[in-house]
């Protein structure tokens, strides 16, 4: 779906004060149309006169759209009001010039979110296609458009109470939802590992952009970002794009970078695994090295219990030795994280010595070394991504220097 969106600093019609505390809230509805004659006109709006003619002449170029914006999302975004439509044009010989042109459109205030009204107008449009296409609905020669008029009354009514809405009109009937947005995704970091919350095979890869199929192959839920960047050839930039796109429509989740130096953390969410037949079921099938030879679910809650800080996942499989028991404990901590029945301990290095300023003055070679990121706001999983240094190196780098310490957190 094409979503073309054209800024104009214009003044809206009338404006109504019911539910302005609601942003989201539509607060018009308009159905306009192409006249052979007259050009591009409102015919029906609800409430009357929302949308003044004057405004409406200055964006009806973006409301009947050239033919290459046809079926569309456009919104318009004025001064006052934010307009999304969804232009339609009919081919047939019985209309003038050839074709009708129409467009219904949802009003909301300026600064309002209107893309999952998106969805709605595109099929209350489809509805109203399929109407004319049968009975010629909207273009009768007859200008009493009061059926209309009411039923985008109802719509309006409907979505801003209950968010969905049933419209019948002869056999005809289509149901109308909004559907919940979910919240904007955090912005994506280089050392952060993107991994699917269901097996990658459940995805299309042709129902995404070309960029995100390029960068698909290489989630495995162990590559971070910057790997994924280098690995596909792809703009780091671009990759975080693609990757924070799929973590908000429910495709992919963020875990840390997997290494057996890591300490890990239980969180009180653990205890759902002792009680939970379905979560237990679902944590032996990931977790186990063989589905033909199952681990013990006592053994993977052990290995989950004993997580505790202080604890490195190295220290914990020479200890419990998971091979031995069935497990794989990469994907242990793996559906540990995606559950949050785990939680990863990060390593903060911080310069007690003085802060950045007083390290610059002290010696500059080391302020534009490694040691400009020892100031507790970089992990380590951070530094290793930005300068390329492996956590060994950085480890080392620490022990060495009694002006440095660790914060755990």
């Amino acid at each position: 779906m094409t979503h073309g969106e054209h800024e104009e600093m214009l003044t809206s019609g009338s404006d109504t004060d019911d539910s302005r505390e609601d942003k989201s809230a539509i607060r018009c509805i308009f159905f306009s149309e192409f006249h052979h004659i007259a050009g591009p006109k409102i015919t029906c709006q609800v409430p009357d006169n929302y949308v003044s003619k004057d405004i409406f002449d200055n964006v009806s170029v973006y409301i009947i759209p050239k033919a290459q914006l046809q079926r569309s999302t456009i919104t318009v975004t004025l001064r006052d009001c934010k307009i999304l439509g969804f232009p339609v044009k009919i081919d047939d010989k019985k209309y003038a010039r050839n074709a009708f042109y129409f467009n219904l459109c949802f009003v909301c205030d300026a600064e309002a979110r209107t893309v999952h009204y998106e969805p709605v107008v595109k099929k209350m449009s489809d509805f109203l296609m399929a109407l004319e296409v049968e009975n010629c609905f909207l273009s009768s020669v007859s200008e009493d458009k009061s059926r209309l008029s009411e039923m985008l009354r109802q719509v309006m009514n409907d979505l801003n109470t209950h968010k969905m809405c049933i419209l019948t009109e002869g056999t005809m009937t289509t149901h109308l939802k909004v559907v919940r947005l979910a919240a904007e995704p955090k912005p994506v970091l280089d050392h952060q590992v993107p991994i699917f919350l269901e097996g990658k095979e459940a995805y299309c890869s042709d129902q995404w952009d070309l960029t995100t199929q390029q960068v698909l192959p290489y989630i495995d839920g162990f590559n971070h970002v910057a790997r994924i960047a280098a690995e596909a050839d792809v703009e780091n930039n671009l990759v975080k794009s693609c990757v924070q796109n799929l973590v908000y429509y429910g495709v992919v989740t963020l875990i840390p970078i997997f290494q057996y130096s890591n300490v890990y953390a239980t969180t009180p969410k653990l205890k759902e695994l002792a009680e939970d037949y379905i979560l237990q079921q679902r944590c032996i099938s990931y977790t186990s090295k063989s589905p033909r030879q199952p681990a013990y679910l006592r053994d993977i809650y052990r290995m989950y219990a004993s997580m505790t800080h202080g604890t490195s996942m190295r220290d914990l499989c020479q200890r419990l030795n998971p091979q031995n028991l069935r497990i794989n404990e990469r994907r242990l901590v793996q559906f540990g994280l995606i559950e949050a029945l785990i939680r990863r301990v990060y390593r903060y290095p911080i310069y007690i010595k003085g802060n950045c300023g007083d390290i610059e003055e002290e010696d500059d070679s080391r302020s534009d070394s490694i040691y400009k990121y020892f100031t507790g706001s970089y992990s380590l999983d951070e530094i290793c991504c930005t300068t390329g240094q492996s956590a060994a190196q950085i480890e080392d780098t620490v022990e060495k220097d009694s002006n440095v310490v660790m914060l755990w957190k």
